[in-house]
């Protein structure tokens, strides 16, 4: 097994920060490890079924970036035209890789929707209700649910590279 932390180019979040300061960059670390946990990898495995779901490298990245572009967009800045790969009739297409998809055009869309994300929060404070989805939801549960759900997949990730090749790290 190999060690992933010469890759790792990661800011720590900092130990005492005001509270938008420390979700943020809470984000941004996870959001920076779904990255590091694909880098060095072909297409080829990016894509691979390691389990019997839907489950790869390649799907759950794109699955990340729906996310980013769903809560920050559309849930949060209420915007009407974002786009989805996941519908009502196929709820798991963002999981659906085809062959000769580029893993690097993937983590591209990837780190774009991140940005999106970014430049939408930048114009909110925590307490700011969603302007889309009803509004029931405020900043700082968008942040947090966002904490949980890329740190949740980065879990995913690290347990895909390891059974891929090996590499294990933080």
């Amino acid at each position: 097994m190999t060690d992933d932390t010469a890759m790792d180019s990661r800011t720590e979040p900092p130990e005492a920060a005001g509270e938008a300061e420390t979700l943020t960059a809470f984000l941004d670390y996870f959001r920076a490890t779904v990255v590091m946990k694909a880098s060095g990898l072909s297409d080829a495995d990016a894509a691979k079924r390691l389990l019997p779901s839907l489950t790869t490298v390649s799907g759950l990245i794109r699955h990340l970036t729906d996310v980013e572009r769903h809560w920050f967009r559309n849930q949060l800045d209420g915007q009407q035209d974002v786009q989805t790969r996941w519908t009502a009739e196929d709820p798991d297409a963002e999981f659906r890789v085809a062959d000769g998809e580029s893993l690097a055009e993937i983590v591209a869309d990837y780190e774009a929707a991140c940005r999106e994300s970014r430049e939408v929060l930048e114009r909110y404070g925590l307490d700011d209700r969603c302007r889309g989805g009803g509004g029931t939801q405020n900043v700082r549960w968008v942040l947090v649910h966002m904490i949980e759900e890329t740190g949740r997949h980065c879990g995913h990730l690290d347990i895909l590279r390891e059974l891929l090749d090996g590499t294990t790290g933080d």
